[in-house]
């Protein structure tokens, strides 16, 4: 296949995964927002009231990048791994894989669905938490970086979790019990700096923390980590997953029967 031909498979795996999005749009979109605005309600209006500033920032404004980046990573992840399971149970992945569109192709077009869903979810959030506070912006660019590096890294996460799925009972092991700890675990709620010295390390074997941090010095010119650190760190995850997605389409993994 040429290359205008590429282009134009990768386009319509990306209209397909875009479309299927806005058309359920109540299922795909509107929860994460529900779920996200009950988290400002609870965890900033009346929890955190009662605690003190950090760093100098009230803990509604603390806690707005972590929430929008849950959202972020929640979304991404379950699109690409429930669309691409949903097209091997049907079993349509298979007119895909056999045809000229290269697996690296395959691969950015569901990556590119789970950014795009992800970024939108994203940004609802963020406006959500404008009606409870008014963050600000410090740095644009490593906002938009780490929003979009950290989608990409659980868009191919969640590539990967559908590549080996055999039920759908199994896409949701991953998010159930690695992913939600992480993403707890990972400064959303609290500063590491707040913990003591055992738990501080352990946090930092955490990548949702550095995630979170580099997103977070974005809005307010802090983080617990290293910036420059949390972005090669990233960086590093998005290529060893498109890597290992790449070989293991190849192969054939989880779609030879």
């Amino acid at each position: 296949m040429t290359g205008n031909g590429q282009y134009i498979a990768y386009a319509t795996i990306v209209r397909k995964e875009v479309t299927r999005v806005l058309r359920i749009w109540p299922q795909t979109l509107f929860p994460p927002v529900i779920t996200q605005t009950l988290y400002f309600l609870i965890f900033g209006k009346f929890i955190g009231s009662q605690i003190r500033d950090i760093n100098g920032i009230n803990y509604m404004t603390f806690i707005v990048p972590g929430l929008v980046m849950m959202a972020v990573i929640n979304t991404s992840f379950v699109n690409v791994v429930s669309s691409f399971f949903s097209s091997k149970f049907q079993r349509s992945i298979e007119e895909l894989i056999v045809s000229s569109t290269s697996n690296e192709v395959i691969i950015a077009g569901y990556v590119t669905g789970g950014v795009v869903r992800g970024i939108i979810v994203g940004s609802l959030v963020f406006l959500v938490s404008i009606l409870f506070t008014w963050p600000r912006v410090q740095h644009l660019a490593v906002i938009f970086s780490f929003v979009i590096l950290t989608a990409i890294v659980f868009a191919l996460g969640g590539l990967l979790n559908a590549i080996f799925a055999k039920k759908f009972d199994d896409i949701s092991i991953f998010p159930t019990f690695i992913m939600t700890p992480m993403i707890y675990l990972g400064g959303v709620f609290y500063s590491i700096d707040n913990l003591p010295p055992f738990w501080r390390m352990v946090s930092k074997f955490n990548p949702v923390l550095y995630m979170v941090n580099g997103f977070r010095y974005g809005f307010f010119g802090f983080s617990d980590v290293n910036v420059f650190a949390s972005f090669m760190i990233l960086a590093v995850f998005a290529v060893v997953l498109t890597l290992v997605n790449l070989v293991l389409l190849q192969r054939g993994t989880g779609l030879k029967t």
